[in-house]
This record gives structure tokens, C-alpha cells and sequence, in this order.
């Protein structure tokens, strides 16, 4: 029931049984139509005042919840550190290839974390082909596509191999999709960076300039092995204060930061420099506040005011001027480095290969597509010799113990 004024007389109203034209209603909306939106909207509202309470009353053990999520969740880089094809070197590339994925189909932001999350955690208990690497991470973004965006806006399978360049069949996509999901347990929740940053956010009542630029950092972070088992909450705290000392933005400091959280910090401070290209054109766009020009002049004049310091003094923790680093020569490992079945020590369970992916499986050793970027072959002059200390520490943390291996590698699906 809604109220109308009379056009002779507007000193009275007149009840009315038909809802009045608002101005969000499209002129040429029915009577039936506009009655229709005007009770979503209040559902809406309701429902939406009903998850607040909700959420007030349960937050703490939801934010619980949310902890055993993460640590349950968590990759273990020293695992991946035990494959032997996969090399370090060759993660920048790839995660070039997610991110243009994840903005060519316009996918929420916490999709292209948690399509890393589920590649390294995959790469935490298979034995990964570098041909196959690219595919694992379509697959990863497959899912992770699935489980949090709108379904319109899910890639589709001839899409993605487009953006292959058809270097897979399109079988091959289906079936390591199905892989992943069963290494993992079909376990797919996971706390995002970017769930602990909107949380913190809203508490702070950070500016959208300082929320993007702390999602620019956290994106760096993909690059390096460095961050591949950091907690996201500790991610979160760090790229946040980063990106206020960035902004010039006063610091929310409450004194309980301990020291995982202030080395999170100033690695973090120390990978800034020369971020990947692709990274930098997508936040270059006025969307993203430019931060990743803010974050250019930021470094430039870090570095004229360390130039002109005269005697130049050593660098301490609490600058964030760094010896500038190149991401895509990040450290790798030597070939043959980690010890296999000949030397009494068992491996993982490798990634799906000949028959079961199809019978015309395309041969992808020696690639070189310049518009779509693939898993380069390491060269020679590259290597380095793996040190012993590692092996040792990798033999200990292996990804499972030989129970098992034994039991999985019997009820393999590949």
C-alpha cells in the first residue's frame, strides 16, 4: 500500500492500493513488476540485518573456524621444493598466465588466490611434469572459478585451451581438473589474503588507496617461494602497514606484532622492486587508484634520499629500500638434487601422463609460444648445485611417510 498526492489539492495524501513509479523503476515497468522489486528489496534488507547479527554473535567462532582453515590449508614450500622437474624460476611465468586468465574473464579477486593456493598445495603432494605445469594451473583456476564466482563467469574449457594455444586436448582439462580435486581431497575451503584484508579494512577504515595497494603487494607476494607458507592473516596485517607506510598514511600499530610478522614485513619490503610487467599494467588502471605508479615513485625517491645520504650507512630493517631484485630470476635448484627410489627413499605420485590423457596427446618438450607464456627449460649455466644441508632437511620433511605412498600409489587413479 503506498500513499499518492491528489494533482487538484496536495495539502492531503490518498492510500492507494497501487505502489508508486520511484525513480530507480524504469518508466515502462508494470505495476506487477515494480510491486515485485520493491519486496526483494526489502528481503534483502532483512536479510541482510540478519547476517550482521549473525555475524556479531558468531564472529569469534567463525574468525576460529577461519584459523584451522588456514592452517589446515597451508602449502608447504619446502615440499615443493622436492620436485623434480618443476624449478622456482619457472613459478613467475605461470602466475603471469593466472593473473591475464583471472582479468580476461573478470573473476572476484579472491579466485586468484585461492587458484595459487590450490596449485602449491597440489605441487605439495604430486610429482608435477613442467609440461603439465601450465595445465595444473588452469585447473587450479578452473575450480577455484567454480567455487566462489558466479557461474557466467567461469572460464570454459575451449577458452582456457585458446589461451593454451591449444597446446593441450581438451580432455586433458576435465582430467587433471578431476586430479586435483582428488589429491586434495576435494578440500577446496580456504581462507584467502584477501578475507583477512577486508576484514581489516573494515575495522580500520583504511582508504580504498590503501586497500588496493596492500592487494598490489599481496600479489607480488605470489611470485616468491618466500610467501608460499605464510599464513594469509599474517600476509594480510603486513601488506597493510606496507602499503600505509607507503601512502604516508598513519600506522594502526596495537604492539602485539611478533616476529614472524615483522619478518613477513620486511621481506615483503625487499621484493618490492622491479615487480612483474603484467602486474604492473593491471594496477596502473585508475580502478586500482594507479598504485602501482604510486608504488614506482615511492622506491624512486627511497632510493635519491639513500644516494644522498653521505657516509652511505648500512641498510636497517626499518627502511624499505632494498637491493633491487629481478622476479624472474628467483633461486632454483640443481637437476637430480632430491634423492629418489634408487636411493632407498620414496617419491610422490606423479601427474597423470600417456594414455590417460587421450590418445592425441600433443608432445610440449620444447615449446616456445612468445604470446602465451609456458614453463621454460632451464638452461645449463643456471644451475646450481642443491646444498646438502637442504637435502637433508627435505629428505626429513618428505611429503609423506612410505605407509602412505604405498597405499596411494596402488588405488591411483592414474
Amino acid at each position: 500500500m503506498a500513499f499518492s498526492t491528489q494533482p487538484s489539492d496536495n495539502t492531503f495524501f490518498v492510500e492507494s492500493d497501487e505502489p508508486t513509479q520511484h525513480a530507480s523503476h524504469p518508466p515502462n515497468m508494470s505495476v506487477r513488476e515494480a510491486a515485485k522489486m520493491i519486496a526483494r528489496n526489502k528481503q534483502e534488507m532483512i536479510a541482510n540485518e540478519l547476517s550482521r547479527l549473525a555475524c556479531d554473535e558468531y564472529l569469534e567462532d567463525i574468525m576460529q573456524h577461519m584459523r584451522h582453515m588456514e592452517d589446515e590449508t597451508l602449502p608447504d614450500a619446502n615440499l615443493i621444493d622436492m620436485q623434480r622437474e618443476i624449478q622456482w624460476f619457472m613459478r613467475p611465468y605461470l602466475i603471469d598466465f593466472l593473473i591475464e586468465a583471472h582479468a580476461a574473464f573478470s573473476l572476484l579477486p579472491e579466485t586468484l588466490f585461492l587458484t595459487v593456493n590450490l596449485l602449491d598445495r597440489y605441487c605439495s603432494k604430486r610429482v608435477v611434469y613442467k609440461q603439465h605445469y601450465q595445465l595444473v594451473g588452469c585447473a587450479a583456476l578452473l575450480i577455484a572459478a567454480k567455487y566462489g564466482d558466479k557461474k557466467d563467469r567461469v572460464p570454459q574449457i575451449n577458452e582456457l585451451n585458446n589461451m593454451c594455444c591449444g597446446l593441450y586436448d581438451a580432455g586433458m582439462f576435465t582430467q587433471m581438473e578431476m586430479h586435483v580435486l582428488n589429491t586434495l581431497d576435494w578440500n577446496i575451503g580456504h581462507p584467502t589474503v584477501d578475507f583477512f584484508t577486508q576484514l581489516i579494512v573494515a575495522e580500520e577504515r583504511d582508504g580504498q588507496d590503501v586497500e588496493h595497494m596492500a592487494a598490489y603487494i599481496c600479489e607480488i607476494a605470489l611470485y616468491h617461494r618466500d610467501f608460499v607458507s605464510t599464513k594469509p592473516s599474517i600476509m594480510a596485517r603486513g601488506s597493510l602497514a606496507l602499503a600505509r607506510a607507503i601512502l604516508g598514511k598513519p600506522e594502526v600499530n596495537d604492539g602485539e606484532w611478533d616476529h614472524v610478522e615483522n619478518v613477513t614485513l620486511l621481506t615483503l619490503s625487499q621484493h618490492l622492486h622491479q615487480p612483474s610487467v603484467t602486474l604492473s599494467r593491471k594496477y596502473s588502471n585508475q580502478y586500482y587508484s594507479r598504485v602501482s605508479e604510486k608504488l614506482a615513485k615511492f622506491l624512486a625517491q627511497q632510493a635519491a634520499i639513500a644516494r644522498q645520504a653521505a657516509p652511505p650507512s648500512p641498510p636497517s630493517e626499518s627502511t624499505l629500500v632494498s637491493k633491487p631484485t629481478n622476479v624472474y630470476s628467483t633461486p632454483h635448484k640443481g637437476l637430480g638434487a632430491v634423492p629418489g627410489v634408487a636411493d632407498g627413499y620414496m617419491t610422490p605420485p606423479i601427474t597423470p601422463d600417456g594414455a590417460y590423457f587421450g590418445q592425441n596427446n600433443v608432445v610440449m618438450k620444447d615449446y616456445q609460444v612468445p604470446r602465451c607464456p609456458v614453463t621454460p627449460t632451464p638452461q645449463t649455466s643456471h644451475i646450481q648445485a642443491y646444498p646438502q644441508q637442504q637435502q637433508q632437511q627435505h629428505q626429513q620433511h618428505h611429503v609423506a611417510g612410505p605407509a602412505y605412498f604405498e597405499s596411494t600409489s596402488s588405488n591411483m587413479a592414474y
